[in-house]
């Protein structure tokens, strides 16, 4: 997110900060933030120094008519907070959440000392220890969350896991796609069904800051009690996308794609790690097609020809699923190569 110009902080946002104690009577100011498409995100200036404030949009700033419930931002505020439990500072900490405004309030954390990993990446800087630290902590979170089925309870989302991932990611490309709908909508009913961990929902390098002592997850509007096979899916998608982005650090790309994945598996104790990965190998393609057919299309894929590759793979993928990572890896290079 970038910032633009100061100015007075909205009505919702400045109601929001005096009803949590957060702020006083007088005038708040602030700069908008840039670079959201699902919320109007705030720097605010209190007297306790900056907070980060965002209030969810019911329609999302997509070409697409794409409509989301508001309330999944009480969840993100949740997520955050056991996030934070299970592995300390991977998340910006909650200062409050007011329910009637729909704002969450979260510390600021100052861009000097926080890099956006997808900048990072646009410039061809794919670290493997980078990638594999991502990788430990979204595995961390997984395993701690997986062995507490209680927190549930607390996560009763999914008809907005449905409707802000399943159906614009994966429905609305199987209607772009009549001959791989079957197994698309396959891929959806397996995903829904499972009920395992606390889920991001939204793992992509535009919500992931490398910090000091290592990466932060922004951003989690999406949080489900789910399947964090689609985490990773989600994650590991973007690294190959990027390859299209920046061409001469494909290699760079590919290798944090296998650094992350083997961290994250490393990580897996609530079930077999073969059964898991073959489950992320399976959704990987689904997800990749629906970044160029889907409602929300990656910015820096405009070409035909570049979709034109990521739907051969694709395709191929959805009608012969790959066993593992690497080979999705490995047709992903192979078609880059040709």
């Amino acid at each position: 997110m970038t910032a633009g110009g100061g100015s007075a902080v909205p009505a919702e946002f400045a109601q929001a900060l005096r009803e949590l104690g957060l702020a006083g009577s007088g005038e708040l100011h602030g700069t908008a933030l840039s670079g959201g498409v699902s919320s109007d995100i705030w720097r605010i200036d209190t007297p306790q120094g900056p907070v980060c404030a965002k209030r969810a949009l019911e329609k999302l700033r997509v070409a697409a008519d794409w409509h989301a419930p508001v309330e999944r931002n009480l969840y993100e505020a949740r997520w955050m907070q056991l996030a934070n439990e299970a592995s300390p500072g991977c998340a910006p900490r909650v200062l409050g959440q007011h329910r009637g405004l729909g704002v969450l309030v979260m510390s600021w954390l100052a861009p000097v000392d926080f890099l956006l990993w997808k900048q990072q990446l646009r410039d061809g800087h794919a670290q493997p220890a980078t990638a594999a630290a991502v990788g430990r902590v979204l595995g961390r979170i997984h395993a701690w969350s997986a062995a507490r089925p209680a927190l549930a309870v607390e996560f009763a989302t999914d008809g907005i896991f449905f409707d802000i991932r399943l159906e614009p990611y994966l429905l609305a490309t199987a209607r772009q796609h009549p001959e791989l709908a079957s197994r698309l909508e396959q891929l959806v009913e397996a995903t829904r069904s499972r009920h395992v961990a606390l889920v991001h929902g939204d793992v992509s390098p535009k919500n992931i800051l490398i910090g000091p002592d290592g990466p932060v997850f922004l951003d989690a509007e999406c949080a489900w009690w789910g399947d964090p096979a689609f985490d990773l899916a989600f994650c590991l998608n973007h690294l190959l996308l990027k390859c299209l982005w920046n061409r001469s650090a494909t290699g760079a790309f590919l290798a944090a794609f296998d650094a992350l994945a083997g961290a994250y598996l490393q990580m897996v104790d609530w079930e077999a790690g073969e059964s898991l990965e073959r489950r992320v190998a399976a959704l990987l393609p689904g997800l990749f097609l629906a970044r160029v057919d889907g409602k929300s299309p990656v910015e820096y894929i405009t070409t035909e020809a570049a979709r034109g590759q990521v739907r051969r793979v694709a395709r191929a993928l959805l009608q012969d699923p790959a066993e593992s990572l690497a080979l999705v890896r490995r047709a992903w290079q192979e078609e880059l190569s040709r």
